[in-house]
């Protein structure tokens, strides 16, 4: 295991895993030294996790890979059994127990989020563009609109709006700038092929099939960018790297598996909190390249509108709910709790589901308490770690 290994790559994963074998071929086409990453492959019990660890053996880099029964396993060795409910099954804010995997290695200075149904741009750098991203110090375009939100679909001349955009902050009226910037703790990579749109916009676009009808291309992503401070986006997890820093304010909440049937806004949610706590602390979120080709599988654009609905009323409000909390906070930890206090006390009851609002609140409080508890130690064999060969 490299003594320089400071990049923990978490793939979600049930179906194609093996999206990691192009990674790993991007990486080293590029130049980009592969002793840096370590993948944490987050699957299911029905799935066939020793296939996994096969690959990234025969891949020659190091990971682990954990199924439900592996991630119990994990909670208990660490004596934060009582804290396991932060990660819902079957959910793709699963990817909260790959944050809580770097958080545990503090060798780990940097977080990657790839989901399976992505594959990296053969004649871009994915690794290191995304390295660069955080690194980042000069001039970039800055975006803000009248309805304090940045479509980051706004270079295209496609009328389309990502998942998680407000409905209310549509047909908004955009102004950019150019504004140096530095102190980058996000690099959100964007997609071309399938936009990644939620269930309504999906019907709306004449697609049946959970995917567009409308696809996005490399030219729809002319330039990189940030939102302005004091405006919101959408951060999708399909293809994102981070800075350990900001890992407290980054819990993925939890969808799913919860009485309301909340689900789909894991990310999109985190992205809020994320964004908040970043413009308190005068950090930014550095948006536009390393593209990703997103070939999400077809499945019923009705099923995925099901998983929706019951939250949709909530992302119109959510994001106002942080917008005024925590102007005083000096870190992403004193920032997310202003945030988890003003969900868990709040009153939401005029919104459908709004207690939902408030079971997050709680599940925020226990993540940073379950973040205190967990003592960094070295990455070790006996948590199922695969080690290549030298």
């Amino acid at each position: 295991m490299s003594a320089r290994q400071d990049i923990c790559v978490v793939v979600p994963t049930i179906r194609e895993y093996e999206c990691v074998r192009e990674y790993v071929a991007n990486a080293r086409e590029h130049g980009f030294d592969t002793d840096r990453l370590f993948f944490v492959l987050v699957t299911e019990d029905f799935c066939d996790a020793d296939a996994m660890r096969a690959m990234l053996a025969e891949e020659g880099v190091d990971g682990a890979v954990f199924d439900g029964s592996a991630r119990e396993a994990w909670f208990e060795s660490r004596g934060i059994v009582e804290y396991d409910h932060l990660v819902p099954a079957a959910s793709h804010a699963q990817t909260s127990f790959g944050l809580l995997y770097l958080w545990a290695h503090d060798r780990f200075e940097y977080g990657v989020f790839i989901d399976d149904d992505t594959l990296p741009h053969a004649e871009e750098d994915f690794f290191g563009t995304h390295m660069a991203n955080l690194a980042h110090e000069g001039e970039v375009e800055s975006v803000r609109s009248d309805e304090s939100w940045v479509n980051v679909l706004y270079q295209s001349d496609t009328d389309l709006y990502p998942r998680g955009y407000p409905y209310a902050a549509m047909d908004e009226d955009v102004e950019t700038d150019v504004e140096n910037v530095d102190s980058v703790v996000a690099s959100q990579g964007l997609w071309t092929n399938v936009p990644d749109l939620d269930a309504v916009r999906i019907l709306m676009d004449g697609d049946l099939q959970g995917q567009a009808e409308t696809r996005t291309e490399a030219a729809d992503f002319e330039r990189d960018f940030v939102a302005a401070e004091g405006q919101y986006l959408t951060v999708c997890s399909m293809n994102l790297a981070f800075r350990r820093e900001v890992v407290p304010a980054f819990y993925q909440l939890p969808m799913d598996d919860n009485e309301w049937s909340v689900g789909r806004f894991d990310d999109i949610w985190s992205g809020l909190f994320l964004k908040r706590a970043a413009d308190v602390l005068g950090k930014r979120v550095y948006n536009g390249g390393p593209l990703c080709e997103h070939n999400k599988a077809p499945r019923s654009t009705f099923d995925d509108l099901a998983n929706e609905v019951a939250g949709l009323e909530l992302n119109e409000h959510v994001w106002r709910v942080v917008d005024d909390v925590g102007d005083d906070a000096n870190s992403f930890e004193e920032a997310f709790a202003a945030m988890a206090e003003a969900l868990a006390e709040g009153d939401f009851s005029e919104w459908n589901n709004g207690a939902f609002l408030n079971h997050c609140g709680e599940y925020m409080r226990d993540w940073l308490d379950c973040l205190a508890a967990l003592e960094p130690r070295p990455v070790d064999a006996e948590e199922g770690a695969v080690v290549a060969d030298d």
